[in-house]
Order: C-alpha cells, then sequence, then structure tokens
C-alpha cells in the first residue's frame, strides 16, 4: 500500500471505523447491521443530511453530483449542436434561393401569346437587384460561419450558463467535517505501514518479576481471548513476561471515556464497573470481575476509550503497555491472518469465495494442534464445528451395525470434515483421529452458515461420493 493511501485510510477513514467497530464489540448486538446504521444516524441532525457532515456517503454524493453535471454538459452540448445544425440547414436555404433569384434573372418575362409587359427594364433590374441582394446576404452568412447571427446572442448565453464548470469543482484544500477529526492520528491494526514516513523501531520488551502461580493464572485467561490464544509460545513467554502487577484503590477510575489507552488490565482480583455517558449522565453497562479483560480495543484499533472504568472495590490488576501489546499481539494476528490467507487460497472448495469472504474465514478460523492417535471427533456426537486440515494426516473410522471401526477416509492438508453434522443437523457419521501430529483450523456453527453457507451445493455434491 502507498504512502497516500495509508495516510488517506489513517486521516480520513479510520476515525469514523474504529469508533463504529469499538461500539459494535462492545455491545455485541446479534444482528450488528441495524446498530451500525443507527449508531452512525443517532450521531446525525437530520438523517442523511448529517450522515454527510460525518463523512459518511460524502464521496457518493459527489459522485451524484458529477453525474448530474455531466448530464446537464451533455444537454446543453446536444442544444449547442441542434443550434449549429440549425444555421447549417440556413446556410443551404441562402443557396436555393440565390440559384432561384439567378434562374429568375434569365428566364424570358413573357410567355408566347400574352401582351408584352410593361417597363421590362424595370423589371429585369428588379429581378437582377433581388438576387443581387440574395447573393450578397448568403455571402455574410458563410462569412459569418453556420449556426452565427442570431444564434451568436444564444450560444454565449449558454456558455454562460455551464462554461464556469471549475467554479462547482470540489476544492482541493477542502478539509474532512469535524467529526472525522480526533485527537492525535493513529492507524488501526488493519492500516498500520511501515516505511520511510513511519520507520518501525527495535523493540526491547519489558520484563517484570512474577510467580509461576501468577504467570499460570494469567496464561489461563490469556488462552480464553481471541487475541492471544494463537500466540507462539515465545510470543506468550514476551507477553507473560511484560504484565506489570498494580494494586487500585476503591473508588479509583483507572480509564476515562474518551481518553487515548496506552495499557490493557486484566483482573487479578477485585471489581469494576464499565459506565458511559448517555444523555449527559453516567450509567454501568457492564461490571468486571476477576478473570476479565479490559481496555484491549483501544490498543487494537487506536481508538479512544469506549467507557470508563471505576474500582467498586480495592483490586489487583495486572496492565500491558501498547508498545509490547502492538509488536507482539498485534503483529502475530496480522500474520497469522496472512498465514490462514495463504492456506486458504490452496484450498480447492475455496475457490468460488471472494477477497472478502476469505478474510472473514480467515478471522474466524481457530487453530489446534492434536498429537498423534489423538481423536478429535466421535461418531454418533453432537456436531456444531467444521475442520480443515492445515498440517498432517487424519483418519475416518466408522463402526456399521456396532461392528468394528473400518478406515473409510484419509485426510491431508487441505481437506476438510465434520460438514455434514451442520448441513444435516444430525450426529457425527464418523470418528476422525490424527495419523501424525497434525494442526487443524476450526469454524463454530454460525461462522459456517454465514460465511460457507454459499457453497452448501458443494459440500453436498462431495458428501454423496461418501462411503455409506
Amino acid at each position: 500500500m502507498s504512502q497516500e493511501h495509508t495516510e488517506y485510510i489513517q486521516s480520513k477513514v479510520n476515525p469514523i471505523l474504529e469508533s463504529l467497530v469499538t461500539e459494535v464489540l462492545l455491545e455485541r448486538p446479534d444482528n450488528p447491521v441495524p446498530f451500525m446504521v443507527r449508531w452512525l444516524a443517532e450521531r446525525s441532525k437530520a438523517g442523511k443530511d448529517s450522515l454527510y457532515s460525518l463523512g459518511v456517503g460524502e464521496a457518493e454524493r459527489l459522485r451524484n453530483e458529477i453525474r448530474e453535471l455531466q448530464d446537464e454538459i451533455k444537454a446543453l452540448s446536444d442544444k449547442v449542436g441542434d443550434a449549429k445544425a440549425k444555421g447549417e440547414e440556413k446556410k443551404e436555404e441562402g443557396k436555393k434561393e440565390e440559384l432561384q433569384g439567378e434562374a429568375a434573372a434569365e428566364a424570358p418575362q413573357d410567355s408566347p401569346g400574352e401582351k408584352p409587359t410593361e417597363k421590362p427594364a424595370e423589371k429585369e433590374e428588379g429581378a437582377s437587384g433581388g438576387a443581387k441582394k440574395e447573393e450578397e446576404e448568403a455571402e455574410e452568412a458563410e462569412e459569418a460561419g453556420p449556426g452565427k447571427g442570431k444564434k451568436d446572442d444564444d450560444e454565449s448565453e449558454e456558455e454562460d450558463d455551464f462554461g464556469d464548470d471549475d467554479e462547482d469543482d470540489v476544492d482541493d484544500d477542502w478539509k474532512p467535517p469535524t467529526a472525522y477529526m480526533k485527537k492525535g492520528q493513529r492507524g488501526s491494526v488493519s492500516a498500520e505501514a511501515y516505511g520511510a514516513f513511519n520507520q518501525k523501531q527495535a523493540f526491547e520488551p519489558p520484563v517484570y518479576e512474577k510467580s509461576s502461580e501468577q504467570e499460570e493464572r494469567i496464561n489461563a485467561v490469556l488462552s480464553k481471548s481471541f487475541l492471544f490464544n494463537a500466540l507462539s509460545k515465545d510470543d506468550l513467554k514476551v507477553i507473560l513476561g511484560a504484565f506489570l502487577e498494580k494494586k487500585i484503590p476503591a473508588g479509583e477510575r483507572i480509564i476515562q471515556e474518551g481518553d487515548d489507552g496506552d495499557v490493557m488490565f486484566l483482573i487479578e482480583s477485585g471489581a469494576f464497573d464499565c459506565i458511559k455517558k448517555i444523555d449527559g449522565s453516567d450509567k454501568v453497562v457492564k461490571k468486571c470481575g476477576q478473570g476479565d479483560v479490559f481496555g484491549e480495543l483501544a490498543l487494537l484499533y487506536n481508538c479512544p476509550r469506549a467507557a470508563s472504568v471505576e474500582a467498586t472495590e480495592e483490586a489487583v490488576v495486572w496492565q500491558l503497555d501498547r508498545e509490547t501489546f502492538s509488536h507482539i499481539v498485534r503483529d502475530a494476528s496480522a500474520k497469522r491472518r496472512d498465514n490462514f490467507m495463504d492456506f486458504l487460497k490452496t484450498v480447492p472448495l475455496f475457490k468460488p469465495l471472494e477477497s472478502y469472504d476469505l478474510m472473514q474465514l480467515a478471522d474466524c478460523l481457530q487453530q489446534q494442534t492434536l498429537e498423534a492417535g489423538e481423536t478429535i471427533l466421535k461418531q454418533g456426537d453432537t456436531g456444531d464445528t467444521f475442520y480443515l486440515v492445515e498440517e498432517g494426516d487424519l483418519v475416518a473410522t466408522k463402526s456399521r451395525d456396532g461392528g468394528a471401526q473400518e478406515e473409510v477416509l484419509h485426510y491431508k492438508r487441505g481437506d476438510y470434515f465434520g460438514e455434514l453434522a451442520l448441513l444435516k443437523n444430525e450426529p457425527r457419521a464418523a470418528t476422525v483421529s490424527a495419523k501424525t501430529e497434525s494442526k487443524i483450523c476450526k469454524i463454530d456453527r454460525k461462522s459456517f452458515k454465514n460465511i460457507l453457507g454459499q457453497l452448501e451445493a458443494q459440500f453436498k455434491e462431495a458428501a454423496s461420493k461418501y462411503k455409506p
């Protein structure tokens, strides 16, 4: 991505998206689309017009204006073309009249059997004079060019109407609405870029002493978080060492809504209220206790604090600084997504998917390591998970009529299993175990339906080839 694009994302796109994503993650609505639309509308004063004041739809509005101006220019151009065509017609008519005048002047004035016309010399002079006058008018029209004369005034008026198009152009110095701007400019997790304008610095993580029991408790909490459960052992060790213990007295507000966030917190003991200012007054929207994590959204999305957090009793927390989070967690998340994207592109089943769908799928994947001989699912169990083989070899076995287990399928990298229980809402049709140490990626039922539901026909076609 170019520096120009990156700076555009950071200054104009991120301020809106970061706040919106923060609210969505904080509220976790079942259907996020109406929530997002309402969130945008609530920050407006008059519906759609105020959405433009937030910058939402600004590009579309400008495109519509440009299209309208283009249509107007085309209509005016058509008028100019019609005027020119009429000028050509007038010129042709002038030439015809000139020829007719010449013919009339040369033709005999008296027909046979008729009396001579009085004053023939005067008539000839009149005819030739009229022809001469028409000839002069035709020459003047030719010198003036087609469509001139009276048309000049019409065209000059039309040019006045649309000749100043530059005045309607978007000003190069146009500034985004104030709703775009926020204190400071930080890139989001999706827009972080390094280059000449943003050098990546060497990183030395802090290390704070803690007991093995404390490390185990911290690790147990982190393993349940999507931000940390995919970290390598080395990265996890760095994270554990960088957590700093801090004691919080009752009543202390350790996070203030709207402030920039530089640390995230993990609660060792105690309780906290999450508070948002709604209609001018503070309202408790969530309560946190031992083992909960908060403040990570500001680090992940580089956005202001979405809510205030206040201790309701004496508490002990572990805090992790922004720099360590950015270098370890965000970098690992970006690398994890890239690796999953590369893997998903090798799976033939997913070829019909658009890049956006693949990115959604990559974000939903959870990686799991299996030891040789370990069973991942059993025949007859209820199934709520779909699996992809990333590394290793697995085997599916099936018992028929209570008999011994028989091998029915082998799985290698890029193969999948577990889809039948999700498609048909039936128990697992076979038992699947790892023959070698393996890595698999799993997807829950909801994500499977939302993202891979469009591939249902392909799944069913492949399932028809399975051994009964």
